[in-house]
């Protein structure tokens, strides 16, 4: 998985991609958790939702919001990132002009995040969520919804409580058309210690749903369990 530099709007944005095999293959975007709290693109979710794209055929980016890592450029509280996230996808559209739609993922901020990235990109066609903040961030520009997609989080998370987390998926199921697939793993902590099986699982569960029932690498497939499991 070869290091890779985007010319961001702060500076260059360090990423790691994986090209797809298939042709036209469609796109995944990952964004990982709060940069100031030790968040980085190699976070062990943001590495396991990199790798259950990749196992289902995307082409997947995963990258350092400015200011972590080898990205140029200061936290900017959730507006630079988001102009990040849209550059980091502008540089995977261009490599993949025919790619015929896009999925985010995010993790904690990354969630939050990648949920407004949806609200400006139509070609997002689906979204993963795992513990998006709503206990600390305003989720209201969902406003409506344009896409459907997975929340999950841990029933044991004590930095996202799930109670606020329930009233965003409730006021997303009232929005006409769009279908909310809210999961709550069981014995689960906000970094899904020893339950990172468990969120795997559900994302592929999900996408068999979502993507009508489209074919998983068994190698691939293979390779990330043993990898979880190490």
């Amino acid at each position: 998985m070869p290091e890779i530099i985007i010319n961001g709007p702060a500076g260059r944005l360090e990423g790691r991609y994986t090209h797809s095999k298939m042709t036209n293959a469609p796109l995944a975007l990952v964004l990982h958790p709060h940069p100031e709290h030790g968040g980085t693109m190699n976070n062990k979710i943001s590495y396991a939702m990199h790798q259950t794209f990749v196992a289902r055929g995307f082409s997947t980016l995963r990258f350092n919001f400015r200011g972590v890592g080898k990205s140029q450029g200061t936290h900017d509280k959730g507006e630079g990132e988001l102009s990040d996230a849209a550059a980091a996808l502008d540089w995977m559209q261009a490599l993949n002009p025919n790619a015929p739609y896009v999925w985010v993922g995010g993790f904690a901020f990354g969630a939050w995040v990648g949920m407004q990235l949806l609200m400006r990109r139509p070609e997002i066609r689906g979204f993963i969520s795992v513990a998006p903040p709503a206990n600390v961030y305003d989720f209201s520009f969902l406003a409506p919804c344009p896409t459907s997609g997975l929340i999950i989080h841990g029933a044991g998370d004590d930095m996202v409580t799930p109670q606020p987390v329930q009233k965003l998926v409730e006021k997303l199921r009232t929005q006409k058309g769009i279908k909310i697939d809210h999961r709550m793993v069981d014995g689960a902590n906000h970094f899904f210690k020893n339950r990172m099986g468990d969120l795997v699982e559900a994302m592929h569960d999900h996408m068999n749903v979502a993507q009508a029932g489209r074919t998983v690498d068994p190698e691939k497939m293979a390779e990330l369990l043993l990898a979880e499991a190490a």
